[in-house]
């Protein structure tokens, strides 16, 4: 007897497509099979029906159905709730089902146990802490069955037993025979949020992180569906591990950036998060010492039920911050006065530093002093970088790199030289100013082997090392018991970026690193150097003036409509060829205006950054104060739309960025 099936392709096709089932095979949904698809004849498909009859009114000759050549896996690794879960990631965020399916699910074709995972094999058995009254209190809000709302927000200062409370709370649920995720923004950088709660948990945690291969990968998820992993622990793509029994959803910094996709379906970790613990009754859990300015709107209006930290608890307190304004400070070099004092009081304090700067390389870009020529890469209009171990200039977008010139490019003078600086530049400055101190640099361009970075920060962690110095890899979720000062060499990096969240991400930056300071001792030390001490950013992150930062911020969306006073979607068309990028982008505007109440149409014009890749970057806005009108619109005219031949269209709905 013939059976079929119905299968769908990682392909921007918005359709199903039929195979036949040679007599052997044996097939249920949520397998894998090898098909052949166009040319190809190999080509990995899901499984979503399996059928012992092809439905009437069928338009194609049933004889010319093609034959699927193996089934992939023995047993299914998705069911039904996965394919509808998919289904709505492909309607919310505008992309084909198949291309949902795709990036929700593991690649692995076979299964290999992920064996000498740090993070796994060699846990230590941890022992529960005993929780302050707040910490309690937050523990029963969220467990409660009478919640008011299924959305918590655990809301705290750095070092307050945020993590405690989110590993009681999932003991609470394992207890009820519930399964858990918890989610962090990146594993490399939240080492240690992993390490207890894969020291609590043991053989129960699964974790899914880059570090592991596909196969790796299909091994962990075998593990979490068939129950012997109950708590699973990973960055953004884990919101979508398929825990039996979910009884629980936990997002640890809820306001980072890496919970966004940068590829299709451009998905967030909390919308998705939202979307399963609203269809399933469970409770959403999120923290942060610095919400997201949506999470905080949501927070005012009661639609989340916030639960407030106000107190560290391993004997710190929050430190003393102060402001160094740049413009008035005697300046050899970028430390200052004040700051070069404090690291060396630290040291004979036998105590330990942290520096940050939002910025590699040695000196951010190259300029002629006579013409005020500016070097850009040649694939992207950003600035070249200098690197001084290479000697050559690099592009931190597209990785093109070239030797200095001599001479100005432009107007062949001599007189040329290196604006702005970068963490490779103060650490060569940091061993001429203090050759006595030990310096530990942590950012992509130091970090060359594979589990370096967990080593550099064991080592400063152990005490064997006076200074760490990084981007904003050392910004979160690292925990130093010698640390007492934190100093952050420019505070203004991020607020020079064309975009409506640069003021949020800048206070967010600055309370973030400030929190790695004073979390044992009371005595922690901020000195935070600017050359713009009155930008409301800066100076209310300097005061702890969530309540003032938070309103005015807010003020200026709402002034502004933008998030969340408005939602967004966001196409950008690309293309090696500029006219033909700007061509599609004025079309597109064109075929999008409409005479629909409530949606605005804004553009077309460049990207902030224009061309990336050699790929030059056009954009159109849809605006509107509802998403759902928003979406059936762009949706109309996506499936319409026939791309032009070299040009790609990224579809971005709730961009976190408009760069």
């Amino acid at each position: 007897m013939s059976r079929w099936i119905e299968v769908l392709f990682n392909i921007p096709l918005h359709q199903s497509f039929t195979y036949k089932l040679k007599d052997e095979q044996i097939c249920s949904v949520g397998m894998r099979a090898e098909v052949p698809f166009g040319r190809q004849q190999k080509v990995t498909a899901f499984v979503i029906n399996v059928m012992d009859s092809l439905p009437d009114g069928l338009d194609f000759d049933v004889s010319k159905i093609k034959e699927v050549r193996r089934i992939i896996d023995k047993e299914p690794i998705f069911d039904s709730a996965f394919v509808e879960l998919a289904r709505w990631v492909s309607q919310f965020y505008l992309c084909s089902h198949g291309e949902a399916l795709s990036a929700m699910l593991p690649s692995g074709r076979r299964e290999v146990k992920a064996s000498g995972d740090a993070f796994i094999d060699d846990f230590i058995e941890s022992k529960k802490l005993t929780l302050s009254e707040e910490q309690q209190s937050a523990v029963r809000g969220i467990t409660a069955d009478n919640a008011k709302s299924y959305m918590h927000y655990l809301y705290g200062s750095t070092g307050s037993g945020k993590t405690e409370v989110f590993l009681q709370c999932a003991e609470f649920m394992l207890s009820k025979g519930k399964g858990v995720i918890y989610l962090v923004p990146e594993i490399a950088l939240t080492a240690q949020v992993v390490e207890a709660v894969t020291s609590r948990f043991g053989k129960t945690a699964a974790v899914l992180h880059s570090g592991l291969t596909p196969s790796q990968k299909l091994s962990e998820w075998r593990r979490i569906i068939s129950k012997e992993a109950r708590v699973v622990v990973g960055a953004r793509s884990a919101v979508f591990a398929p825990v039996p029994d979910l009884g629980m959803i936990i997002i640890d910094e809820e306001h980072d950036g890496s919970y966004k996709s940068g590829t299709t379906p451009r998905y967030h970790a909390r919308q998705v998060a939202m979307k399963r613990c609203s269809a399933d009754k469970i409770p959403l859990v999120m923290g942060s010492a610095t919400p997201s300015a949506e999470a905080w709107a949501l927070m005012n209006d009661g639609r989340i039920t916030r639960h407030v930290l106000t107190r560290r608890l391993a004997g710190g307190a929050m430190p003393e911050i102060s402001i160094i304004d740049l413009s008035k400070e005697n300046l050899n070099g970028c430390i200052s006065p004040q700051l070069e004092k404090e690291i060396n009081e630290t040291y004979k304090e036998k105590r330990q530093a942290i520096l940050f700067l939002n910025r590699r390389g040695f000196t951010h870009f190259f300029r002629c002093k006579t013409c005020g020529y500016e070097l850009y890469c040649k694939n992207c209009s950003v600035p070249m970088t200098f690197h001084k171990k290479e000697g050559r200039l690099r592009c931190h977008y597209c990785g093109w790199t070239e030797q200095p010139p001599a001479v100005c490019p432009e107007c062949g003078s001599v007189d040329v030289g290196y604006s702005g600086f970068g963490t490779e530049f103060i650490e060569t400055e940091l061993t001429a100013k203090f050759p006595h101190l030990k310096t530990i640099r942590v950012d992509t361009d130091s970090l060359t082997q594979r589990g370096e970075l967990q080593e550099k920060l064991d080592t400063f962690k152990k005490g064997e090392a006076d200074i760490l110095l990084g981007t904003q890899m050392i910004a979160k979720g690292l925990n130093f018991p010698g640390v007492k000062l934190v100093g952050i060499i420019n505070a203004d990096t991020a607020l020079h970026m064309p975009d409506f969240r640069a003021a949020e991400r800048t206070f967010s930056l600055i309370v973030q690193v400030a929190g790695r300071a004073g979390r044992y001792f009371p005595d922690g030390k901020v000195l935070v150097q600017t050359w713009n001490p009155a930008r409301s950013a800066i100076y209310k992150a300097c005061c702890s003036d969530f309540e003032g930062f938070y309103k005015e911020e807010l003020e200026t969306r709402r002034l502004s409509l933008f998030p969340p006073f408005s939602r967004l979607i966001r196409l950008v068309f690309r293309s090696k060829d500029q006219k033909d990028a700007e061509n599609a982008a004025s079309f597109a505007a064109q075929s999008l205006q409409s005479d629909i109440s409530g949606i605005e149409i804004l553009g077309p014009a460049e990207c902030a950054l224009s061309l990336i890749s050699s790929n030059y970057r056009f954009q159109v806005l849809l605006r509107g104060e509802y998403l759902t009108p928003l979406q059936k619109h762009c949706n109309a005219f996506l499936r319409s739309y026939k791309v032009p031949q070299g040009v790609y269209v990224e579809v971005d709905v709730d961009p976190v960025s408009l760069l």
